[in-house]
């Protein structure tokens, strides 16, 4: 593997296997969380094991996607020039959390000494899009089943060189409130009112597309579950494809409670919320579930940005 200084920013082009829809953003940002692992943690994600020789799996358990208007995921397109740099931080023998921040090459990008935790929560930049992935090592406890995934610590994993989360930055707290309440909005907050609930969407697994090379379904296979959830949603409401396009994600917050196997049918449930003074800003949130057992799969919100839809040129 390529060895990265971890301080170092790094080139990125976009290409056309990364932008469109999230899920090749959130794919492509996935690569660059087990990039920076094997990096700076001691192992290789892609052939680690556990003490008895079974494979140990990088799940993502969380997945945050934090852009502003002039960048986030659905306004990047084919050859814009990014900088990109990442830092791994210690959350235990077990997990490991990566912050990835993304500038538009040429912009005013702050020193890398200043990329931490409290730049992503406390004052995050206008100028620059943030991932931030909760990572937990896990395998199968039956061949060929991805239900009731186990906890797994691989040989050689280091998680000590890195620098102490702090606890008020953990994840596990965010995910623990998320799927308490199902969903990561602030249910306190009057700022936003119910526009449509109860709507259902099922997703059958598909063998062609939702599965990685390890036979679990892919983490960001979800993200296109969800939006099409979502876009179901869109057609109830009367929205067209272009409306759908042009809307910008300022949020997309993910939490991953299980897996699937081929042949489950996962059930979607979707809530949409308008913001009381800025009509433009919307929150969906969508939860997954397993067909039949009802095992909670996954827990999402996003926080859009309706846009005026772009006349097509003629």
């Amino acid at each position: 593997m390529m060895e990265l200084d971890p301080r170092a920013a790094r080139r990125v082009v976009v290409s056309p296997a990364m932008c469109g829809p999230t899920m090749l953003f959130a794919a492509t940002a996935g690569d660059w969380t087990w990039q920076a692992v094997a990096d700076r943690c001691g192992v290789d994600p892609y052939t680690a094991h556990d003490s008895s020789g079974a494979p140990s799996y990088l799940a993502f358990y969380y997945v945050r996607l934090r852009g502003g208007v002039t960048i986030n995921p659905r306004c990047l397109t084919f050859g814009d020039e990014l900088t990109l740099v990442s830092g791994c931080y210690d959350v235990g023998a077990r997990s490991v959390l990566t912050l990835h921040r993304l500038a538009r090459a040429g912009g005013a990008v702050p020193d890398v000494d200043e990329l931490d935790l409290d730049e992503f929560y406390v004052r995050p930049r206008e100028d620059c899009l943030y991932v931030e992935t909760f990572n937990q090592w896990v395998g199968r406890r039956r061949t060929h089943s991805n239900a009731d995934l186990r906890r797994s610590s691989p040989v050689g994993f280091s998680p000590e060189r890195l620098p102490k989360i702090q606890n008020r930055h953990s994840p596990r707290w965010i995910c623990r409130d998320a799927r308490r309440l199902g969903t990561f909005r602030d249910v306190g907050s009057p700022d936003y009112v119910l526009v449509r609930d109860g709507v259902r969407a099922v997703h059958p697994v598909d063998v062609t597309r939702d599965l990685n090379g390890v036979g679990l379904v892919y983490f960001a296979s979800f993200f296109a579950i969800v939006d099409g959830a979502v876009w179901k949603l869109w057609q109830l409401l009367g929205r067209d494809e272009r409306d759908y396009l042009a809307g910008q994600i300022l949020d997309y917050q993910i939490c991953y409670l299980g897996n699937a196997d081929p042949g489950s049918t996962l059930e979607a449930e979707i809530a949409l919320w308008r913001h009381r003074d800025r009509a433009a800003e919307e929150i969906v949130d969508v939860t997954l579930r397993e067909r039949g057992s009802g095992r909670l799969i996954a827990i999402t919100t996003q926080r859009l940005l309706r846009t005026p839809v772009p006349a097509y040129a003629s």
